[in-house]
């Protein structure tokens, strides 16, 4: 057996090991759009093919335009990247971050970035009983007293993979709190879209200490094409572009990405979708005997296995039936029967369910 993916999303590495074409399993371990990326955006890329023969455009000019216009900000707020990932890891040396205080349980590439630069990290993990609400109050609590130990502070909203989110005006007082002690706050919105209100991206202008990460991966659907921006005071992006690598992002990711934020009746249309089987997946779930479903607001479900289910058994004979979901036991956080699962298309997700009934039925 293969050990568990850092991340979700390896469906090679699955393939390989059971011997089958990836186009066999049903990926639930990442939480992509179950729609799909724009046809728009599909056919505007391929358009864009003979542009290969040139370099990508090194500035991203005109995916930096559209996004301040959708946004209403000025266009030094703004650099693209290599997906976000890229430039989560850009952040520590770009800003001097020595040690950072993060909320959890959450995504692993913040503290592995600040870990690679030689830096440290200090969690606040919210808590099984509260329903792993994104610990605000604590954090507040935690800068006051000790403010002058941390540069920055990572929240991800919605969070990865507890599916909670935070009111865009608690993180905003959040913010403003944090600007008095110099700390600098980071802001992941990976998975916003599917719940738009609480963006505080806008922000950006008024509030010099907040960074906010966007990406085109979840939503949008184009994790094989690697995009994502921040947004941010213009001196903090000019500083991250200095240290950016030249033509981190192709034409075609350029491309498709700028499509994307124009086809709004795709964006209307997954809205939507999600909103209807979210629920109807959640409900699906409750009714099996023993497993505990957290609410969420992204496009994933946090799911706490029975006390005899270890996350790590049940993956495995689901994975040996071709289905992938996400093993959270490792995260820093949740306990040793969590799993995550993606909301995918209606058929997909009835396959799943009817899965892990016999799986928990067969354990008992």
């Amino acid at each position: 057996m293969t050990a568990p993916d850092r991340h979700g999303g390896n469906i090679y590495a699955a393939a390989r090991e059971l011997g089958l074409p990836s186009s066999r399993l049903i990926d639930f371990s990442a939480s992509i759009n179950p729609l799909g990326p724009s046809k728009r955006a599909l056919r505007l890329a391929a358009a864009a093919l003979p542009c290969t023969r040139h370099y990508p455009d090194p500035d991203c000019r005109g995916l930096v335009r559209a996004l301040a216009s959708r946004w209403g900000l000025e266009e030094g707020h703004f650099v693209i990247g290599n997906g976000s990932s890229e430039l989560i890891h850009l952040l520590p040396p770009a800003l001097s971050i020595r040690h950072a205080l993060i909320l959890g349980p959450t995504f692993s590439e913040y503290a592995r970035a600040l870990s690679v630069q030689g830096g440290r990290v200090s969690y606040l993990h919210a808590t099984r009983k509260d329903g792993y609400q994104t610990p605000l109050t604590q954090a507040l609590k935690t800068l006051r007293t000790n403010s002058s130990r941390f540069d920055a502070l990572f929240l991800c909203n919605p969070n990865s993979p507890t599916g909670q989110v935070v009111p865009a005006q608690d993180v905003l007082d959040l913010a403003g709190m944090a600007a008095r002690w110099k700390v600098r706050v980071v802001v992941d919105e990976t998975f916003v879209d599917y719940c738009e209100a609480h963006s505080v991206l806008s922000a950006v202008a008024r509030i010099p200490c907040l960074l906010v990460l966007r990406s085109f991966t979840k939503f949008y659907a184009l994790p094989g094409l690697r995009v994502g921006y921040l947004a941010g005071p213009p001196e903090v992006v000019a500083r991250i572009r200095r240290l950016q690598a030249p033509w981190s992002v192709n034409t075609l990711a350029q491309t498709a990405a700028q499509a994307v934020l124009e086809d709004r009746r795709h964006a209307q249309r997954s809205l939507a979708f999600m909103h209807r089987e979210r629920a109807r997946l959640t409900k699906a779930l409750r009714a099996i005997s023993g497993l505990h479903v957290f609410p969420s607001a992204a496009n994933f479900l946090l799911v706490e296995l029975p006390p005899s289910m270890p996350a790590t058994h049940v993956t495995q004979v689901l994975r040996e039936q071709g289905l992938l979901v996400r093993d959270c036991s490792a995260v820093p956080g949740l306990t040793g029967r969590t799993i995550r699962i993606a909301v995918r298309t209606t058929a997909e997700n009835r396959r799943l369910v009817t899965a892990l009934c016999q799986v928990l039925k067969a354990r008992r």
